[in-house]
């Protein structure tokens, strides 16, 4: 971060941490369905984000990954396939690399953060709604990320037919 905005940032964390101090002796009503909603899509909408590109990525790349990696490190074609492997020597970084991308894309598309005291941000409620944002969100993610098999079946056919 810059000096600007980790200032920016500093500045903030101790807004919050007044605020929680303030708030500490006074009872909070947990947050409203609309704030949990908002919190669940908060959450859900970058993870699906990374479910495709992680499912995207790999199916597209991962035969070429299998052949290069595999055969450098003398690994089998079973350990090869294994998603573990591929995911340590490419997915990760390349990711990782996205992450601010998909983030970007998930404030661009008007997503906020939900507007709630710290005492509702760290009950288990918003800590509930948020795992299943994320959870949910990767796995619509990897099912919209697997669309390239739709174009695996056509090149088989076409090697079967040579």
């Amino acid at each position: 971060l810059h000096s600007t905005e980790r200032s920016c940032l500093l500045r903030e964390l101790h807004r919050f941490e007044s605020i929680a101090i303030a708030q500490e002796k006074l009872e909070v009503a947990p947050p409203s369905p609309g704030q949990l909603r908002h919190v669940f899509f908060h959450n859900a909408l970058p993870f699906v984000g990374f479910g495709f590109l992680d499912n995207a990525i790999m199916i597209a790349a991962g035969t070429q990954i299998e052949l290069s990696i595999g055969v450098v490190l003398g690994i089998s074609t079973m350990a090869g396939k294994h998603y573990q492997i591929q995911n340590c020597f490419f997915l990760f970084p390349c990711c990782c690399s996205l992450a601010g991308y998909v983030e970007a894309l998930a404030s661009r598309l008007g997503l906020s953060i939900p507007d709630l005291t710290p005492k509702q941000a760290d009950m288990w409620q918003t800590r509930l709604s948020a795992h299943l944002g994320k959870a949910i969100g990767v796995t619509i993610g990897c099912i919209l990320g697997m669309f390239p098999l739709l174009f695996f079946g056509e090149e088989e056919e076409k090697l079967e037919e040579k």
